[in-house]
């Protein structure tokens, strides 16, 4: 009885250790798309799920108003700047960007052009410049789950870019 007992608990201790080494798991787009995103992204049980709030882009240029884009950058600069401060943000959380496996985007459409034209619509390229330093390269080739929307405004009008993630803790 002993040994069945011992067997039994030694068993039971071991569960959970296999059920947190389960990997997750990202299925790419369809038909061999080349799009650095995935279709889906499986999290298995037991893991730790770590949320962080939107984040804004940093000052560039400390002599430009505080509310205007030049303070900020174009978009591609300011995707950049976002995306460094959440690899801080999750370094200071002993995660990386390979960790990351759902990202919202938020994008306002660049203000009105030196020759007054505006397009209205967000620089979606100026973004994926920014975005593809940081996922689907081969140093970090992990993609995550990812949606990008355009926005009437954030809360600052020199911000054109906000993102949020959602990590998984290994």
């Amino acid at each position: 009885m002993r040994i069945r007992s011992r067997l039994l608990s030694s068993l039971l201790l071991t569960i959970p250790l296999t059920a947190g080494a389960q990997q997750v798991i990202r299925h790419p787009l369809p038909n061999h798309s080349t799009f650095p995103i995935s279709a889906a992204v499986e999290v298995p049980a037991g893991r730790t799920m770590v949320y962080l709030s939107g984040m804004v882009p940093p000052v560039l240029d400390a002599r430009a108003p505080g509310d205007s884009v030049a303070a900020y950058g174009d978009t591609r600069a300011q995707t950049v700047g976002v995306l460094k401060a959440i690899e801080a943000e999750l370094k200071s959380l002993q995660l990386g960007m390979g960790d990351v496996v759902k990202m919202q985007v938020f994008l306002v459409a660049p203000p009105a052009k030196s020759d007054g034209g505006k397009t209205g619509r967000m620089d979606f390229a100026g973004f994926m410049q920014g975005y593809t330093q940081f996922f689907g390269t081969a140093a970090q080739p992990q993609l995550p789950v990812r949606s990008a929307m355009q926005v009437a405004a954030l809360a600052n009008p020199g911000y054109l870019v906000e993102i949020e993630v959602t990590a998984v803790r290994p």
